[in-house]
This record gives C-alpha cells, structure tokens and sequence, in this order.
C-alpha cells in the first residue's frame, strides 16, 4: 500500500510542476486535465503527508518515553503516543479507503425513474411517497430537482415519474437506491384495519455525455403529440410532448417521454439524455456480469426486479435487506432522513471492495 501512496505523492508533485510550465499554461484544455488529475488526488496525498506526520511524532514520543523523563512527563508521554496510535489506525484506513479505484460515475448527476409496482392505488402513493423523500432529501443536501415527466393515478398517486437531480457527487449517493421498494401499512381506504403489501421501483442512471453514447437517427423514432395533465393555460395547445422509441441495438424497445416543459426542442433534448442514460446503464450492466462483479452498488444499475427495502409501518421499520440491517423512525425517512441507510450501504460497499482489493 505504501508503494502505491509513493507513486501517487510522485505523481502529484510531477502534476505541480507540469502546470507551473509555459506550454501547458498556455494550453487551457492541457491546464484543465492537468488539475483535474491533480485535484483527483489531492486527498490522498494530504492524507498520506498527515500520516506520515503522525508516524514522526510517534517516534518522539517513544525517544521521550525512553529519555529518562520524570513520570509526570512520562506519563504525557504515554498518552500522547497511545492517542497518536489511535490517529495512526484511522487514517491508514481512510488511506485504504482513498486507494480503492472511485466510481467514474459517482460525481455524475442522476436520472431517476420510480414506478408504481403491484398494490394498485396504494403503491401509486407510495411512489408518490418515494418521490417525495428523494426531493426532501436534495433539498438538505442543496441538490436541484427537475421533472422530466409524471404519470398521475388518483389523487395523491404516481403512476410513473422520471426526474433529474444536479448537484455534487448525486450518483455516489443515489446510486444504492435502485431496485424494488416494498410498503407495509393499512391505506387510509382500508375499513378493517388490515395491512396491505405493495412495491414501487427505482431506477438510478447516472447522466452521460452526448459522446459517451452513440445515438443514430436510424435506431430511434421521435413522435410528438400534446401534452396532457397539470401545467397550466397553453400546455395542451400545442404538440409540445415528445416520445421516442429506440429499437437498435436492444431485445426490446426503450420508450422515453418528456412533456414537462412548453418547448418541443427541450422535451427532445431531455428524453434523449434519458434515453443515453438508459443505453449506458444496459451497457455497464453486461460489462459488470461480463466481469463477475457482484458489488452492492450495481443493485443500482442492475438487478431492478431484486427486493432491496422493506417499510413497515406498524412496527415503525425500514429493513434494507441487502445488510440485513433495520432502522427506526420511518416517517422521519419518508421525510427525507435518508443518509443514515445510505452511509451504512456505503461502508457495507466499502468493507465489500476493501476485502476484493487485497488492501484490508
């Protein structure tokens, strides 16, 4: 590990000097690449500098205890060295953590998708539900949410939602919500008190680059029609609705909507991007089966028909059966008190690819 932390120190002081050079100041997209490399390693590398600090002043502290000092300034001694120890463990592991190969996708913002699965009305409320955590949830983290497009079933119900989030690092959030989310609770239109099952699903893609996927006229058909539902005075004067379906490439044809804005051109430009989304999820889908990769994190892009959160609402519990671990407060959750379920998934995940690494 330590040979690694030297080779990326080396690196990241070559990267400095690279950038104080004429040619590469005067070549903006050459600086750009230079400090983007660079900034990818900086925590690394200021972790590493911290470390071997801490390594140093264990070594003092050790020629202090071993000096002769008097047992007042021995006793110091002693504790300063067992509380450097402590430092020491920490940030070698944080060092592991900070050596794993970064997801090229977990600074991407998100396209999400949440259907409503089987239980009728009351999995269209709970999609409803669903949505409304994940926009509660942006908004502590300052995150933007834009609709793409929305399927209303009865008051209150979502049928079908796809949304964008913008922000920093969404997808290495987001990523462990995909796959199929499962309610337990009596609806409000139950009169015998019973507990009814139903399940709504998440799709996660994290957004991709016009060049990331290749998209040809000849694969796909774009259909406009008007735009029906809420939007106020002239949405549905004008055929501003825009549908495309692809069928190269794939077993079966992908169907992408977009209505949420007035302008046909910006309707298409949207459900192009989700549809790039969706064609590079199928890609990383097949190249991680391909590679036998079995980490938590492609439940995300992967494996939607798998049950991965149970809530229950009598016994005020959410169950995320991917860790086997539960957590109380459930309207607190649906109310966007997520990140505690997402950072037990993230060191699940990170404990998984520590043990793959050789580096634990």
């Amino acid at each position: 590990m330590f040979d690694r932390l030297e080779r990326v120190e080396d690196r990241y002081e070559e990267l400095s000097e690279l950038m104080a050079q004429p040619e590469v100041l005067s070549d903006h997209v050459r600086l750009q690449q230079v400090a983007r490399e660079q900034r990818e390693m900086e925590a690394v590398v200021n972790a590493y500098r911290q470390y071997r600090t801490i390594q140093q002043q264990i070594e003092d502290a050790k020629s202090l205890l071993n000096d002769g000092a008097d047992d007042e300034m021995r006793e110091l001694a002693q504790q300063e060295l067992d509380e450097l120890r402590e430092q020491s463990v920490e940030l070698e592991q944080a060092l592991k953590l900070l050596l794993l190969p970064r997801d090229p996708n977990d600074s991407k913002d998100v396209i999400v998708e949440i259907r409503q699965g089987e239980g009728g009305d009351e999995a269209a409320l709970f999609a409803a539900d669903l949505f409304r955590m994940y926009t509660r949830y942006a908004e502590t983290l300052r995150w933007k949410v834009d609709v793409v497009s929305k399927s209303e079933n009865g008051p209150g119900g979502i049928k079908e939602i796809v949304f964008e989030i913008h922000g920093q690092d969404v997808y290495s959030r987001m990523k462990y919500e995909g796959g199929v989310h499962r309610v337990q609770r009596v609806p409000e239109t139950e009169t015998r008190g019973r507990i009814h099952t139903s399940t709504a699903t998440v799709a996660v893609l994290p957004e991709v680059e016009e060049t990331d996927i290749e998209l040809r006229a000849e694969d796909y058909r774009v259909d406009v029609y008007r735009a029906g539902g809420h939007g106020g005075q002239g949405v549905n004067t004008t055929d501003s609705a825009v549908r495309i379906v692809y069928k190269g490439g794939t077993s079966e044809e992908i169907v992408v909507t977009c209505q949420d804005s007035r302008s046909q051109l910006k309707n298409k430009n949207h459900a192009l991007m989700v549809l790039r989304a969706k064609l590079y999820a199928i890609e990383e889908e097949k190249r991680h089966r391909e590679l036998g990769e079995t980490r938590l994190a492609q439940v995300g892009t992967g494996e939607r028909a798998e049950k991965i959160r149970t809530y229950n609402f009598a016994q005020d519990r959410i169950t995320d059966h991917r860790i086997g671990q539960n957590f109380s407060n459930l309207p607190g959750t649906l109310d966007g008190n997520i990140d505690r379920i997402i950072e037990a998934l993230t060191v699940f995940d990170n404990t998984q690819r520590l043990e793959m690494s050789g580096l634990n």
